[in-house]
Formats: C-alpha cells, sequence, structure tokens
C-alpha cells in the first residue's frame, strides 16, 4: 500500500470543500491538488484547504503523475466527460452521485474503464456507511417481523440554487436529491421491480421540483418516495413490518434506526458510531479497492449505479423531462448519419431479395429441419 494516497479534486463547490476537510483529517491519504475551471478558483480553493497544487483545468490535473484518485464534484452534466478525460489518462476515479445524467452515459464511462483497466465508483456515500450494515441487520433480525412497506422524504429548499434549475446542468430534485431515496429503497428492499408510478410538480424552467415515486416489487413489498428541492422534509425512512416499524433518522447522512413494537412502544434504538463527515468510508472503499487492484467497490458496483441510472432515465421519460444536451446527442446522430441509413435500407432491400430466393430453393430442406438453434433463436428474437 502507499504510505499516502493522493486525492485530486476536480471542482471547488461546497461539496468538494466538505471532501477536502475530510481528506485532512483521514490517514493513509492526502489532499494533494485541486483543479478548477479557473486558475484563480482552483488557487483559492488550494489556500483555504492546502492543497500543495491548483490547477486551472482538468487536464492538468490528470496529467499530473503524483495523483493516486480523483474525486469528482462538479455539476451532473460534467460527470461523463470529467470521468472520461480521467479514464483516458489512466487516473482512478470516485464520481460524486448521480453517477452521469443518464444511464447511456453511465453505461459508456464502465465499460471505457473497464476496457482501460480503470477503477471508478460512485460516490453514493450512505452504501458505504457502517451504519447502512446495522440498519441491515436490525430488520434482518426479525424485529419488526417482515418487512412490508417503506417509505422516505428527503427535501431541502435548495431551488435557489442555480444549478438545481438549469436543465443545461441535469437540474432538478430527481439526481440530486431523489437519487437518495432510490439507493435507500434498493439497499433496504432490493431490486426486483415489478412497476413504478410516479408523479412531479416543474419549474419554470422545466425540471422537476419536487416528485413522489411508488415502487411495487415483485415480493409484494411497496415503498412511497418522496423527495423536494423547495420543501424541508423531516428525511426520515420508516420500515414498517408485520410486527412493528422502524423509524431511520437522516436517509441521507444515516444518524440512528429506532424500533417499535406492535404497541407502539420503543424496544431498541441504535445509533451511528463517530465520523469525520461521512465522506471518509467511500474514500476508504477507494483506497481498499485500489490495495486489491479492483475496478469497482463492493458497497456500490456498477450493476448497481447503472440499474439506479436507468430508473431515473425511466422516471424522467414519465415526466417528458429531457436536459438539452440529450436533445442535442440526438440530433448529431440524426444528421450525422443520412447516407448510412440510406445505405443500410438499400443493403436491407437486396438481402430481402436474396432471401426470398434462397427460401423458395430451400423451402423442402426447411420443412424437414425440427427447429432454431437456441443461439440463433436468442439472436433473431425468435
Amino acid at each position: 500500500m502507499f504510505d499516502k494516497y493522493n486525492i485530486g479534486i476536480m471542482g471547488s463547490g461546497n461539496i468538494a470543500g466538505v471532501m477536502a476537510e475530510t481528506i485532512k483529517k483521514m490517514k493513509n491519504v492526502k489532499l494533494y491538488a485541486v483543479a478548477s475551471r479557473t486558475r484563480v478558483k482552483a488557487e483559492a480553493f488550494a489556500g483555504k484547504y492546502g492543497c500543495k497544487k491548483a490547477y486551472g483545468t482538468y487536464e492538468e490535473l490528470v496529467t499530473d503523475k503524483k495523483v493516486d484518485l480523483v474525486y469528482i464534484a462538479t455539476p451532473h452534466s460534467e460527470h461523463y466527460e470529467n470521468a472520461r478525460l480521467c479514464i483516458l489518462n489512466g487516473k482512478p476515479v470516485l464520481c460524486e452521485k448521480a453517477f452521469t445524467a443518464n444511464a447511456a452515459q453511465a453505461e459508456e464511462l464502465i465499460a471505457l474503464a473497464r476496457e482501460k483497466g480503470v477503477f471508478i465508483t460512485e460516490a453514493m456515500w450512505t452504501r458505504y456507511m457502517p451504519m447502512l450494515t446495522t440498519i441491515q441487520e436490525v430488520l434482518g433480525s426479525g424485529m419488526i417481523g417482515e418487512p412490508k412497506t417503506l417509505t422516505a422524504n428527503l427535501g431541502y429548499v435548495i431551488d435557489a440554487v442555480p444549478r438545481m434549475q438549469d436543465p443545461g446542468l441535469a437540474g432538478g430534485a430527481l439526481l440530486d436529491v431523489g437519487v437518495y431515496t432510490l439507493n435507500f429503497a434498493s439497499m433496504i428492499f432490493g431490486d426486483h421491480i415489478e412497476g413504478i408510478e410516479s408523479a412531479c410538480t416543474y419549474t419554470a424552467t422545466g425540471v422537476d421540483e419536487q416528485n413522489s415515486i411508488t415502487i411495487k416489487y415483485a415480493d409484494g413489498k411497496v415503498a412511497v418516495l418522496n423527495s423536494s428541492m423547495v420543501s424541508l422534509s423531516d428525511r426520515k425512512g420508516i420500515v414498517y413490518g408485520t410486527k412493528g416499524f422502524a423509524v431511520i433518522e437522516n436517509i441521507n447522512n444515516f444518524e440512528s434506526i429506532t424500533v417499535y413494537d406492535n404497541h407502539y412502544s420503543q424496544t431498541a434504538s441504535y445509533k451511528r458510531p463517530k465520523q469525520i463527515s461521512g465522506y471518509e468510508y467511500e474514500v476508504e472503499a477507494c483506497l481498499k479497492a485500489l490495495d486489491a487492484k479492483e475496478l469497482e467497490c463492493l458497497q456500490m458496483p456498477h450493476s448497481e449505479t447503472i440499474r439506479i441510472m436507468k430508473i431515473m432515465d425511466s422516471l424522467r421519460k414519465q415526466w417528458g423531462i429531457i436536459y438539452p444536451f440529450e436533445k442535442k446527442e440526438e440530433e448529431e446522430i440524426i444528421d450525422t448519419e443520412p447516407e448510412e441509413a440510406a445505405e443500410q435500407m438499400e443493403q436491407a432491400e437486396l438481402e430481402e431479395t436474396a432471401g426470398q430466393i434462397e427460401q423458395a430453393e430451400q423451402k423442402e430442406e426447411a420443412e424437414k429441419a425440427e427447429q432454431t438453434e437456441p443461439e440463433e433463436a436468442a439472436e433473431s428474437g425468435q
């Protein structure tokens, strides 16, 4: 193991500051560098938190040979390009949630990272917290019987933050706040989803300002999730069972879990251990994965990141929310492929004619064939 891992931070906003303060209090890691869109911002951040290096471009950060891990703390809309830059330069990545703006970007990044043999993981911090294990153990102990229903509420009055209102920055409550409620449900009830229904209200800019999501699971469980950027919520997650219920305080940074029986009497309570900020757990998980030469963290595997992104894509589809850069990407594909599409159509017509001739010639043989091989059936969609 390295004596100390040098951490580089991409971005210089508030969340980057929290990570910087956390790293300064950790062992085996060093706050080494920061990169921002301008050198002035980077130097101000470096001066405040004690970074050795301050870069005015992200390219400088990822080409610094002394950087061992890059923490990406930029807007959601920038995660794909920022992480891609890191991967192409061989830099391991801890990317802030939401991992990307959509599932297609997530899949491309993860495929590229695997191809290049570069570590990448999503900084969904609640996944890495030791308190999660406590919660899962309590719920699995039978204290509340069989868990059947779950509710989760997370809301902050943050609509005045410019990026939250900006569709071009993948703004809205879902990717910033709702992602926590979705992950909470996933951590407690799993991924065997049978159906999802939802509703949202919109900002003047066209992104979701608050939303309500109901998930039905194959085993009959139900999760009701609410998130908002225009109202303050109690941040509670409550799991209801056949013999009682459990209240988790703050699903955005687990504080405690309190158990109640079927008489509404408190029977047990567990509080989280002392922590720096809670960010340290995701960093520690990255160090362990890097030491073991892993390409992902067990706490937040790539498959789960992609699954959650796909759920959020489906929700935005229900709401009719498409980010401007997504429309642009679709238009570019259409504009750059007309000739190719024409050639494909012509080729398809030729193949169809040839296929008809071949079918007539081989009709007798085809009638004697028993059935298509399983592999061929799967490829042909049969």
